[in-house]
């Protein structure tokens, strides 16, 4: 890559805050309170990049909560590089602790973070990311600003065990709720297995949404290559955090700012390496959103067409067998991206944080261990990308093909008179309560031809998309050994999920979209040959229900509970659109296009 400019101490933004003798009255107001607490004014107008550490790690957010250990390697890292550190937390987000969802954050903290960007004397940032729309938050918000920015996660925590097994975090709570149901384990027993996949500090040690997004991170070149993988516990994780640490300033002499590096190249890199590790179906939510706040177009369309045909390379939980520990070991992103550029996959001039291009970052990087990361030509599965179907149910929804089992394939997509499609009465539930009232009530007549519909999940319907939508068969049929019917819901799943799910209907119920005309006992079609899923019902027969639910005020949801809720409620896009709120993504490139904002006094 050719040389960037380096820009003088003079270009620093932070110096129209603190050494601006044009304003000297604003200068010493801005300089005075940071001084309070041990910083002296030769440290704020030395010329040395003000560096802010965007801190998620907090009590309320146990996957992040080892970023406040890590963010002192990461304050060591800048200082050495002659950076001056200004630490600042960001709104907790806590998949497994915020109800209602929290995806109902995601946004919430976007909006915070890029007011701090913005608005404060920063010249670079360090994104700690780690749990599940942590990483979207920032990496959104940075892409807004576009002020030099990194990104550093916070690791998988280590594997977690019980009777000799690996218990996967997440993957691990769908199967013991399974044995719950079918009463082979009891209460206790159910939270000591789900307590045993959660060994160490860090997010979850499968393939889930968390390590998904952190790797995506890695492959959009927005962090330093072989970071996502490295367990939180590790030494290695510390020194990372040093070096990245050391990069952000570099990067902010070299202005090296996130719209140099998220191009739409980098993007379809990100949708490539998520169907090699089998990634998450929340993937494309965030990754679209993070697209349309830089102003690169993407929709899901491009997932199928260029990461569908990609095999699946990682054995790892929920489509295989091993956790973070063996995939780290094996070498983690580098590893795969090292198969991919092989096989021709990747754009390998891709950009990166680290200033090379993710060719000379990966290229020739292949794993030793050929059993957790596979070559490129003797894959778990070939084929591994998501589906992406439309139809009268919905416009726009997603399969994840890497998790689908012999045995669902063979019940639902074997027929040999109807090969890769499945017709069945749809049984539908409002909302995750009315499932868990219902699903064993021997009256709806469930079996295995049935298709599970969960609706009133979406961003507005729930509010927020809420992970509800891989709901399992009901008791009776778990102990005939049927662990899995179709399902689909205009809501999401956990990325932790091995459910064959079809999700993220677009437009959901509560925004007029086809499920919201779907009644129990209805059919419905699915044909993945054809990408459609349809309701099986005259066109007119339709539109007779669409005036009846226009009649009665639309598709009903439950009342905002929060000033945020209902603010949400009234901006935001749909899921296959990023479920960004809608005026965001006209905000791009703010510091550049703005310059520095108005004094405050």
């Amino acid at each position: 890559m050719p040389a960037r400019r380096r820009i003088s101490s003079a270009e620093l933004r932070s110096r129209l805050w603190f050494d601006n003798p044009d304003n000297p009255g604003m200068t010493a107001l801005y300089l005075e309170r940071y001084l309070n607490y041990g910083l002296t004014g030769e440290e704020l107008r030395s010329g040395r990049p003000i560096i802010g550490i965007a801190q998620t790690g907090s009590d309320l957010a146990p996957c992040n909560r080892h970023h406040m250990e890590l963010a002192k390697r990461v304050r060591d890292g800048i200082t050495a590089a002659g950076g001056l550190a200004l630490e600042f937390p960001c709104h907790p987000i806590q998949e497994t602790g915020k109800r209602p969802t929290a995806a109902l954050d995601r946004n919430l903290a976007y909006l915070s973070l890029v007011e701090v960007l913005y608005g404060y004397p920063l010249d670079g940032v360090v994104l700690l990311t780690g749990c599940d729309k942590t990483t979207p938050a920032c990496l959104m918000a940075a892409a807004t600003v576009d002020i030099p920015a990194i990104a550093l996660n916070v690791g998988p925590m280590l594997n977690g065990w019980m009777d000799g097994s690996r218990t996967g975090s997440g993957t691990v709570v769908w199967a013991a709720r399974e044995r719950h149901a079918a009463g082979d384990i009891d209460f206790q027993q159910f939270m000591d297995i789900v307590g045993s996949s959660a060994p160490s500090n860090g997010h979850c040690n499968t393939m889930g949404t968390a390590s998904t997004m952190n790797a995506l991170a890695e492959a959009l070149g927005m962090s330093l290559p072989g970071q996502a993988a490295i367990p939180a516990p590790y030494r290695e994780r510390g020194q990372m955090s040093y070096l990245t640490g050391k990069r952000i300033v570099e990067m902010v002499w070299e202005d090296l700012k996130p719209s140099d590096i998220l191009t739409r190249e980098a993007f379809e890199n990100a949708i490539v390496a998520c169907s090699a590790v089998g990634g998450s179906t929340n993937a494309p939510i965030h990754i679209n959103a993070i697209a349309r706040h830089v102003g690169v177009p993407l929709d899901c369309d491009d997932w199928e067409r260029v990461g569908f045909e990609i095999p699946l390379l990682v054995d790892m939980q929920p489509a295989g067998r091993f956790l973070g520990e063996e995939y780290f070991r094996a070498g983690g992103l580098p590893a795969v991206m090292a198969e991919l550029i092989e096989a021709g996959k990747i754009h390998e001039d891709a950009l990166t944080a680290n200033g090379a291009t993710m060719g000379e970052n990966c290229r020739g990087k292949h794993s030793w261990d050929r059993e957790v990361i596979r070559p490129y030509g003797a894959p778990m599965r070939e084929k591994a990308g998501f589906l992406h179907l439309k139809g009268t149910l919905f416009d726009s929804a997603i399969m994840k093909t890497s998790v689908i089992s012999d045995d669902f394939a063979k019940r639902y997509l074997e027929n040999p008179d109807d090969p890769l499609a499945f017709e069945g009465r749809a049984v539908v539930f409002d909302g995750p309560e009315d499932y868990h009232a219902r699903i064993d009530d021997p009256a709806l007549g469930i079996d295995e031809d049935t298709i599970l519909i969960m609706r009133g999940a979406g961003p507005i319907g729930y509010p927020g998309a809420a992970e509800v939508v891989n709901m399992q068969p009901p008791g009776a049929l778990i102990k005939r050994g049927i662990r899995a019917l179709p399902c689909i819901g205009d809501g999401r799943q956990s990325g932790t999920s091995a459910s064959p799910s079809i999700l993220n209907a677009s437009p959901e119920a509560a925004a007029g979209g086809g499920l919201a005309l779907l009644e129990t006992g209805d059919r419905v079609r699915i044909d993945l040959n054809k990408r459609s899923a349809d309701i099986l019902l005259p066109a007119d027969e339709l539109e007779r229900r669409r005036e009846a639910l226009a009649a009665r005020g639309g598709f009903p949801h439950p009342a905002s509970q929060t000033p945020w809720q209902e603010i949400q409620r009234g901006m935001v896009d749909q899921l296959s659109d990023g479920m960004v709120l809608k005026p965001a993504p006209k905000y791009q490139r703010i510091a550049t296009t703005f310059g520095v904002p108005r004094d405050n006094h």
